[in-house]
């Protein structure tokens, strides 16, 4: 997301609108930020609130980013946990993917199948130099799942097979190469394209292309590629973590510094993300999962609540919520909780807030919950220092670095 001081930038996320255009004086910029109306369309209420500025630029200068069309949902299918499904997943989460499911291949005898729709299963397994690798289950299991998009980017003597059983599958290069290093540049592609594509069979967002002719990209995408400039505009102490957490999602990058099986790749940040741990959208599963957390009890009655603020819808409900995404996310991250990956939480000096969580809480409410997080669950005295992102800077960041050509629509 290039942009000049003749450019305006565009955030659309699950709750706010974020805008970033040149200041009078032309040497630095304006930030604004408008809480979104439920009863209007996208466009309609953007252009409502933002209408004025937005025709001050071209087409050509507006640029746009979006995290209010839920992102694309994947199943993904491997034939290991350290190698095809530990990719796959890698490269997925890096390219604005939610993971709905993995499942390891010589499981799927037992595997559940997905309820709701998937929006592109992943196939995945085996260096190029053998073959075989899949066999008929694998076919039975996806005659049941309701999937739009299914990619093979396993071993290429199976590709054939696969294809026979599965016409509609668009075969990629194996994302392993013979020395098991990643190769990621094709799916990514692939994943961005249909994240596009759904983006275009979305009325409220795709009516956004009557003011930008540049490609819109996913937000998580786009502060993924500014990690790297953080530092130059807040105090961040390295390594650490970014917790992007709004009314949908709760996402969370971070250093590879912090994980101790390093995935051999170009990007020196990666990303999660929890597609149910919101506090508007999402509302119901994060308060399921508080209820199945054992510590969470105690957490309440450390904010002085009980569990009857989860039915109430007040202010006070929203920040405890907020803070109980953010105790819940970094459980997920540690230890206490086999997940994707675990972080070095321990060795994380800063901690940078994002999102809109950053209007919701104070500082002060942050570091309470991160204090408690760290002496329950890790038993240490350590405490990261808190950045907190109010005026949703971050965003803008990749108007500095050297990002992806924008392409015509």
């Amino acid at each position: 997301m290039n942009m000049s001081n003749k450019n305006l930038l565009i955030d659309v996320g699950s709750t706010y609108f974020k805008l970033c255009a040149p200041a009078t004086n032309g040497s630095k910029t304006h930030l604004e930020q408008h809480f979104r109306n439920f009863n209007k369309s996208i466009f309609n209420d953007l252009m409502h609130k933002c209408g004025p500025t937005i025709d001050q630029f071209s087409k050509q200068n507006v640029y746009v980013c979006s995290s209010a069309n839920g992102g694309l949902s994947t199943l993904i299918i491997g034939l290991t946990h350290t190698f095809s499904l530990k990719y796959a997943t890698n490269i997925a989460f890096n390219s604005g993917i939610n993971i709905i499911d993995t499942i390891l291949y010589q499981d799927i005898g037992e595997a559940s199948v997905p309820s709701d729709l998937i929006d592109v299963v992943i196939i995945v397994g085996g260096i190029s130099s053998k073959a075989g690798a899949f066999n008929d289950d694998l076919y039975q299991y996806l005659h049941g799942v309701n999937y739009s998009n299914v990619v093979y980017v396993g071993n290429q003597h199976d590709a054939a097979q696969v294809q026979q059983q599965l016409p509609e599958v668009v075969v990629l290069p194996n994302i392993i190469d013979d020395r098991l290093h990643i190769v990621e540049e094709d799916l990514k592609a692939y994943l961005t394209s249909l994240y596009q594509q759904d983006i275009m069979g979305k009325e409220d967002i795709k009516d956004l292309y009557d003011i930008t002719s540049n490609q819109i990209y996913s937000t998580p995408y786009i502060v993924n590629q500014t990690l790297p400039l953080i530092d130059a505009s807040f105090s961040v102490v390295n390594p650490f973590i970014l917790l992007d957490i709004g009314g949908a999602t709760t996402d969370i990058h971070y250093s590879k510094d912090l994980v101790d099986e390093n995935i051999v790749t170009e990007n020196e940040f990666d990303r999660l993300v929890f597609k149910k741990l919101g506090v508007y959208k999402s509302r119901e599963s994060l308060v399921f999962a508080a209820k199945g957390n054992e510590f969470v009890g105690e957490l309440l009655m450390h904010l002085n609540v009980t569990e009857h603020i989860f039915e109430q819808h007040n202010d006070k409900a929203t920040r405890i919520l907020m803070q109980l995404a953010i105790f819940l996310v970094l459980c997920k991250m540690s230890h206490y909780r086999q997940s994707y990956i675990n972080l070095k939480l321990l060795a994380i000096n800063s901690i940078v807030l994002t999102g809109g969580i950053t209007k919701v809480l104070s500082q002060s409410e942050v570091e309470d919950i991160i204090g408690f997080f760290y002496t329950k669950i890790l038993t240490s005295s350590h405490r990261p220092v808190t950045i907190m992102d109010t005026d949703y800077a971050i965003w803008t960041l990749g108007s500095q670095s050297q990002q992806p050509t924008q392409t015509e629509r």
